[in-house]
C-alpha cells in the first residue's frame, strides 16, 4: 500500500457471498470519495464457483491476486452439491483452508457486540446479553484441521492428528494480550488441558507470555464449560484466546447471542497479509433473493480499514452501521414485519457516510415505515 492508494482483492465466493460483498465494495467506493482514498479492486474466484469453472477451489490466479493485494475481501464459501456428498474429493472449503495457509493468516479475530435495538432478537434473555462485548482470537493455520489425516481403505478406521508448536501459539497469544491491554484487561484461554497435551502446551506458553503483560488478568476455562458460560453469562468475557477447532465452535456459538449471524465480521491476520470476511456461511437458500444481511460483510470491511490504518473511515463506517440498526433499517432476519433488501441496506449505510444527518433519508419516517421515505 502507498499513500492513499490501496489494492483490494475481492473474492465474492459462493451463495450470498457476491451479494453481500457487492455492498461492501459499494461502500468502499463511497468512503474513497469522502475520505479521498483510491481503492483498486481485482476480482478472483474461489470455492464452489471456482471448482465449477476450473476444477480447483483456489486457482493459482486467485492466489496471485491475493498475494499482490494490500488486503483481501471475501464473501462466503460452500455449496449444497458438496455438503451432501461426503465422498467428494475436491471441496470448496479446501480453497479457504489453503488460502489461509498460503497467506500465513495465523490469527482469526471475531468481535461480538450486542445492539440495544436487537436484544429482543436474541434467543437469550435481554438481561443476560445486554452490554456483551467480546473479542475472540482463534489460531487459524495449525491444529487438527491441518494435521495428518488418514482413512483406512475399507472405511472402517480413520484418524486426524492435532499438533501444535510453541511457534504456532506465540504470535497469536501476543496479539490477544495486546488487545486485552487496550480493553478491559482480561484474557480467557479456552482449552481442554485436563485431557489434551496440546492444550497443556497452550497453557504453558500463555503463562510465559502473560509475564510480559502484568496488567492483564489471565484465566483459563475448559471448552465444555466455556460453551455453557457463553450462554449463562457472556458478559464475563472480554478477550478469548483459543486453538483452531475450539475457536471455530465457540465463535459460531457466540454468533447467535446478538440476534443474527448476519451481523458478525471477522479478520484473518498474518505477518504480511490479511483477509476479511463475514462469519456466516453461503446460505444458498437465500441466493439471488435480495434478503441476505450485508452488515457482517460491511463490518468486516470496517476491520479491513482498521488494518489499513484508516481508523477515521473505519469509525465512520461503524457509526453508519449502528445508525442503520438503531433506526431499524435492516433486512428480514432482524425485522420480519418491516424490512429492506440487501441492496437497500447497503444504500442506506453508504448514504449516511456521504451525508450523515443531511441524508436524503428522513430518519424519523424510516422508523415509521418504508412507504414514508422521501
Amino acid at each position: 500500500m502507498s499513500n492513499n492508494n490501496f489494492k483490494i482483492a475481492v473474492l465474492p465466493g459462493d451463495g450470498i457471498g457476491p451479494e453481500v460483498t457487492q455492498e461492501s465494495v459499494k461502500i468502499l467506493n463511497v468512503i474513497g470519495e469522502v475520505f479521498h482514498y483510491n481503492f483498486q479492486f481485482e476480482y478472483g474466484s474461489m470455492g464452489a464457483e471456482a471448482i465449477f469453472k476450473t476444477g480447483n477451489p483456489l486457482p493459482d490466479e486467485t492466489l496471485a491476486i491475493c498475494k499482490n493485494s494490500d488486503a483481501v475481501l471475501f464473501g462466503a464459501i460452500g455449496d449444497p452439491s458438496f455438503d451432501n456428498n461426503p465422498d467428494a474429493k475436491v471441496r470448496p472449503e479446501q480453497g479457504l483452508l489453503k488460502l489461509r495457509k498460503e497467506l500465513g493468516l495465523f490469527a482469526n479475530i471475531r468481535p461480538l457486540k450486542t445492539y440495544a435495538s436487537l436484544l429482543k432478537k436474541s434467543p437469550l434473555k435481554q438481561e443476560i446479553i445486554e452490554g456483551t462485548d467480546i473479542q475472540i482470537y482463534r489460531e487459524l493455520v495449525s491444529g487438527i484441521y491441518f494435521g495428518e489425516k488418514y482413512t483406512e481403505e475399507s472405511g472402517a478406521y480413520a484418524y486426524d492428528v492435532c499438533q501444535y508448536s510453541r511457534e504456532d501459539i506465540i504470535p497469536i497469544a501476543h496479539m490477544a494480550f495486546q488487545d486485552a491491554r487496550k480493553r478491559k484487561k482480561k484474557l480467557t484461554l479456552i482449552d481442554k488441558a485436563n485431557v489434551l497435551d496440546t492444550s497443556r502446551l497452550w497453557r504453558k506458553v500463555s503463562q510465559e507470555i502473560a509475564a510480559e503483560y502484568p496488567e492483564v488478568q489471565l484465566d483459563y476455562m475448559f471448552v465444555d464449560n466455556a460453551a455453557m458460560q457463553l450462554i449463562l453469562n457472556p458478559k464475563q468475557f472480554d478477550v478469548i484466546l483459543t486453538e483452531n477447532m475450539f475457536g471455530d465452535i465457540i465463535s459460531d456459538e457466540a454468533s447467535v447471542i446478538g440476534g443474527s449471524i448476519g451481523l458478525l465480521p471477522s479478520a484473518s491476520i498474518g505477518k504480511e497479509n490479511a483477509l476479511f470476511e463475514p462469519i456466516h456461511g453461503s446460505y444458498p437458500q437465500a441466493k439471488g433473493k435480495g434478503i441476505a444481511n450485508p452488515v457482517a460483510s460491511i463490518l468486516s470491511t470496517a476491520m479491513m480499514l482498521d488494518y489499513l490504518k484508516l481508523e477515521g473511515a473505519a469509525n465512520k463506517l461503524r457509526q453508519a452501521v449502528e445508525h442503520s440498526i438503531e433506526n431499524r433499517y435492516v433486512t428480514v432476519d432482524l425485522n420480519s414485519d418491516n424490512h429492506y433488501s440487501t441492496n437497500e441496506v447497503g444504500d442506506f449505510i453508504a448514504d449516511y457516510i456521504r451525508y450523515s444527518e443531511k441524508s436524503y433519508y428522513n430518519f424519523e419516517n424510516v422508523q415509521i415505515g418504508k412507504s414514508t421515505i422521501v
